[in-house]
């Protein structure tokens, strides 16, 4: 497994990072051993980034990964958490709220401090509540020692530059912007960069896109996008290769790119993702991939409120 520097955090990451949202069952109703003996595998093959939520099966991710961990040192892993959303359409990112739910989710994970505590999907919340309480709530955790480092998460990337445009942040997770149907996530590397903001990367597979597998029902992205992730998924099959596989292997290479987030809750699958960051990637398969996708290159859906796409200035105000 390769290390890389999350921003200016001091904190070395593996290049593949575990999420735990499918300890909650939210993608099929798991086992708690199955799910357990996942996160052990993960861990003693080199994984020591765990990324959860107390929305991920309505806080069942955060007890059975907790429970998982009790048997594990407290060094061997980094923790990362989330705090604002607690059910499909349930935000609050209000200053009580967010303090006592990193309580909750300690008391959870069993840990008496979170390495890193996110925001969830903050496009859900308005841009009020969440600078000023959501993120003073964060750094009074953090100066009280109870988080070590802080950030947000959310799908449009407009939602980072609106915030880091106001404050900085040790953080930040960002999900199907970095994937082999979308790279638009480079554009944002030179402002973390400037910042020294870490970067969490999820989901290669774009939510199951980029899969053999029956795109759930649920999902946001267009019979388009659909179609050609489908064209590309069954190219691969012909030529004997899961394009699961060369998703995580396109997601992990750039150096750039501190870390991404895979999640599994059967030890076979989390195996298989840790040795395929490890083995060549197959570069004549990736350009003909690449080329399959390029029509809907970038091609993303709407998430969130309408006003954190708005254009606003460097105090946040809206610009006519």
């Amino acid at each position: 497994m390769k290390y890389r520097k999350l921003g200016n955090t001091g904190l070395d990451v593996s290049v593949l990072s575990f999420g735990a949202s499918s300890l909650g069952s939210v993608f099929r109703e798991v086992p708690k051993e199955e799910g357990i003996r996942t996160v052990h595998t993960a861990i003693d093959m080199g994984i020591n980034l765990i990324d959860v939520s107390p929305y991920y099966g309505l806080m069942k991710a955060e007890t059975v990964l907790g429970e998982a961990l009790q048997t594990v040192p407290r060094d061997r892993y980094i923790i990362s958490t989330k705090a604002g959303r607690y059910g499909q359409d349930e935000f609050d990112f209000s200053k009580n709220r967010v303090i006592r739910s990193a309580e909750e989710s300690m008391r959870r994970l069993g840990t008496d401090y979170l390495d890193i505590l996110l925001l969830h999907d903050i496009e859900f919340g308005s841009i009020e509540q969440v600078m000023e309480e959501g993120i003073p709530a964060l750094e009074e955790l953090k100066q009280s020692g109870k988080i070590r480092f802080f950030g947000v998460t959310g799908l449009p990337l407009k939602i980072f530059e609106t915030v880091l445009s106001r404050t900085t942040l040790d953080v930040i997770l960002s999900y199907c912007h970095y994937s082999l149907n979308d790279t638009t996530l480079l554009g944002l590397l030179p402002l973390l960069e400037r910042q020294g903001t870490g970067l969490m990367n999820a989901s290669p597979i774009s939510m199951g896109l980029l899969s053999t597998r029956q795109v759930p029902d649920w999902h946001p992205a267009s019979r388009d996008i659909q179609a050609a992730c489908k064209r590309a998924a069954e190219y691969c099959l012909d030529k004997g290769e899961e394009i699961a596989k060369l998703a995580v292997q396109f997601s992990t290479r750039n150096e750039h790119i501190p870390t991404t987030l895979v999640s599994t809750a059967t030890p076979a699958n989390i195996r298989n993702n840790i040795l395929w960051t490890d083995e060549p990637m197959d570069g004549q398969l990736l350009e003909e991939v690449l080329e399959i996708l390029k029509p809907i290159d970038g091609a993303t859906w709407p998430s969130g409120r309408p006003e954190w796409n708005e254009e606003r200035d460097q105090t946040g105000e809206r610009l006519s």
